[in-house]
């Protein structure tokens, strides 16, 4: 048996700049043994700079510039964070993000510069910064799609700026546009003066009025007043005056320049262990202009010198070059070519440009598979039709299936007792003490994310389900925990993280932590032992009536989204979205349907199964409304695509007898199952809709999504 390599060192990346996004690249082609790779990023998608003009032009369309952190996470093996680094302090080793502290062994800043103007009155509220580039983006799509006369102004005559400005000219033309550049010196004073002619001749025959050596006063909604009190009409106006630092790293105790972090020859601040790269970086011996080019030469050598601080080795200098060649877009399908004072434009540099670009995001988005390690030869009979085509998913895609469950249940001998109330099959077993109602159940999630603090929240909300799908207040609670073979301060690290996120879940429902376990093995794997607390009766899977409603709290999904995901087939914000959804607790959900007939929780069984335990409990029949069934966002299509999670086969057997009035791959949805999914309750039909209502109120997408009937068994319609 080939021994686990334990993991000994955190490296911890800060930002998804184009440095570090090449450098996760590289990592997942040739990863350091015992490192654990920790990305921190705002935004499950990063914009690529190169293409955002040709973006705001219309050239590409709003996923074409994106780079997607999720997809470069999972082929590097990393886990993302997803939240705003706002500390740092490298004499504790930690990165702070919002409430969560991350602990490194060497750490990397790629969190570019800003254009917001936290100075100037107005901006906050209706100006939009170019820097960073993912709010422009997304702030222009729902502009441009607007109709009627749109006026924008440009507040920086610099290239950037300017770049913007023809850009958005271009791609308003439909919107009879005008389009103004606000300059407070001399329109583009930093370039030469042949491509400065060249640009301002461009600007002017898209009709782009330049107005130099003006201060900006204020920015209002509908224009920008300037010092001297003229107002320039604007409904949409952009920060592109100049590269700013980010304003928290003042306080890193990192040593800056004016606001930038210094870095010496091999990208190292003045913290060991501690890198730079990109505009967020001032290279101290060889001082340049911020361009992204920089970045891209800068990651192979950012990739050795982290890989060196880690295992000890040498690190290498990075040498940049004197001048590099500028590539302008033009507006149009036209550019500017500028290299040692002289310029040119043609429509031919702008497919030059638009190859070297798509070639760049090519080569982080056309992810290479690697070779999966070979089996020994020989292996025992059977070895491979278990594995699988394809690995085996996390969280409930890894449970058992039901129809071997339920068989191996069967075989166990009632033990009565006066004190413990058989409910077979149902969410929590009852335990009544002295006249008082507890329920208990235990869960554990195989994790699929790498992040413990994410995976800790999802288990702890999957394990509370089944006390609210029972209508109980949680009450106390004890975590097991198998952390992945780990040096102790990696183990320390990991822990308070885990019990971090654990008891922010377990404060917020009521319960208390009590105790736990812990061991080392394999890979993560999280769970609860949780009770809870019945005032009344139990909600039980039984007691549905025919004519009954059934409501749903959550949108189906999951199971299928972290399959996609496993196999970097899955959108970056459709995943995201999905670990929001399923990190939503229920507990509110469970105490405006603590009058249902009958409830329980979608879990590994799937929307179909869990639905076939309530008829079979209630002795009576169901249909399921396939089309009124809300899905995660990305399953459908997903599904569509074929993919499927691998406990996907058990649960279409193990569901019972079927009617499949309804099929194709919004119907095989209702098998798919389901970590932390919502509840299902059957509720008399007049009270439905009110129910939903006060759901949707309290921040649920309920749907009624069928009805219990007369006879046996499901029927999906």
């Amino acid at each position: 048996m080939t021994p686990l390599i334990p993991l000994t060192r955190d490296l911890v990346l800060i930002g998804g700049g184009h440095a570090h996004a090449l450098v996760l690249r590289r990592w997942g082609m040739n990863p350091l043994p015992g490192v654990r790779l920790t990305l921190i990023d705002p935004g499950p998608l990063t914009a690529y700079s190169g293409m955002l003009p040709g973006y705001v032009a219309g050239h590409y369309d709003a996923h074409t510039p994106q780079i997607d952190l999720v997809r470069l996470a999972r082929f590097a093996g990393a886990r993302l964070i997803i939240g705003r680094a706002e500390g740092f302090d490298a004499q504790a080793g930690e990165v702070i993000v919002g409430a969560r502290r991350i602990g490194f062994d060497a750490a990397s800043f790629d969190v570019g510069v800003t254009s917001e103007m936290p100075q100037l009155e107005g901006f906050a509220e209706h100006g939009v910064p170019a820097k960073p580039l993912g709010r422009l983006a997304q702030a222009w799509a729902a502009f441009r799609a607007g109709d009627g006369p749109a006026r924008v102004a440009v507040i920086g005559g610099g290239v950037a700026g300017a770049e913007l400005a023809m850009a958005a000219a271009y791609g308003l033309r439909h919107r009879n546009a005008r389009v103004t550049v606000i300059e407070q010196g001399r329109v583009l004073s930093e370039t030469s003066p042949s491509a400065r002619r060249l640009v301002l001749r461009r600007m002017a025959d898209l009709g782009v009025e330049v107005v130099e050596n003006a201060g900006v006063a204020r920015i209002e909604a509908d224009h920008v007043l300037l010092d001297d009190g003229r107002a320039i009409a604007s409904t949409f106006t952009i920060g592109a005056a100049g590269a700013r630092p980010q304003a928290w790293l003042e306080a890193s105790g990192l040593a800056l320049d004016e606001g930038f972090i210094r870095v010496g020859p091999t990208l190292e601040t003045s913290a060991p262990q501690v890198f730079a790269a990109g505009d967020c970086a001032h290279m101290v011996e060889t001082p340049r202009s911020k361009a992204g080019v920089f970045a891209v030469r800068q990651a192979p050598v950012l990739f050795d010198n982290l890989r060196a601080a880690l295992s000890g080795g040498k690190m290498r200098d990075y040498v940049p070059q004197k001048d590099y060649l500028k590539l302008v877009s033009l507006g149009g399908k036209a550019a500017m070519a500028e290299k040692w004072g002289r310029a040119w434009a043609h429509p031919v540099l702008w497919r030059w440009k638009d190859r070297i670009d798509r070639k760049f995001m090519d080569k982080l988005s056309d992810l290479p598979d690697m070779a999966a390690p070979k089996l020994p030869e020989p292996v025992a009979e059977g070895v491979i039709e278990a594995l699988g085509e394809k690995p085996m998913c996390g969280g409930c895609g890894a449970k058992v299936g039901r129809g071997a469950l339920r068989e191996a249940l069967a075989g166990l001998a009632a033990q009565p007792r006066a004190d413990v109330v058989a409910l077979p099959g149902d969410d929590a077993g009852l335990v009544i003490t002295r006249g008082a109602k507890q329920v208990i159940s235990t869960d554990h999630l195989r994790a699929f994310v790498e992040d413990p603090h994410l995976m800790t929240r999802i288990t702890a909300i999957h394990a509370l389900g089944d006390i609210w799908a029972m209508a109980a207040r949680p009450q106390a609670a004890t975590v097991n925990l198998i952390l992945p073979r780990m040096s102790a301060e990696m183990q320390r690290r990991s822990m308070a993280e885990i019990l971090a996120a654990a008891r922010e879940v377990m404060d917020a429902a009521g319960a208390a932590i009590i105790g736990g376990h812990s061991s080392l093995g394999s890979e993560l794997t999280v769970g609860f032992t949780v009770t809870g607390i019945c005032e009344g009766e139990p909600v039980t899977l039984g007691g549905a009536r025919p004519g009954a409603a059934l409501i749903l709290t959550k949108p189906v999904g999951s199971g299928t989204i972290m399959a996609a995901e496993m196999a970097r087939a899955a959108p970056g914000p459709v995943v995201a979205k999905a670990w929001e959804m399923m990190a939503q607790g229920q507990g509110r959900a469970s105490e405006i349907l603590r009058g249902a007939q009958a409830m329980t929780d979608v879990t590994g069984f799937g929307l179909a199964g869990h639905l076939s335990g309530i008829c079979e409990a209630s002795g009576c029949g169901a249909e399921l409304e396939v089309a009124k069934v809300p899905l995660m966002e990305g399953a459908l299509e997903l599904s569509e695509a074929g993919t499927r999670s691998t406990l996907f086969a058990d649960n279409m057997a193990g569901a019972g007898a079927v009617i499949m009035g309804a099929g194709g791959a919004r119907a095989d949805l209702m098998f798919d199952p389901q970590t932390a999914g919502g509840l299902l309750a059957a509720v008399a039909a007049q009270e439905a809709e009110r129910l939903v209502e006060e759901l949707r109120a309290a921040g649920y997408p309920a749907a009624i999504v069928g009805r219990m009937v007369e006879g046996r068994g499901l029927r999906l319609v």
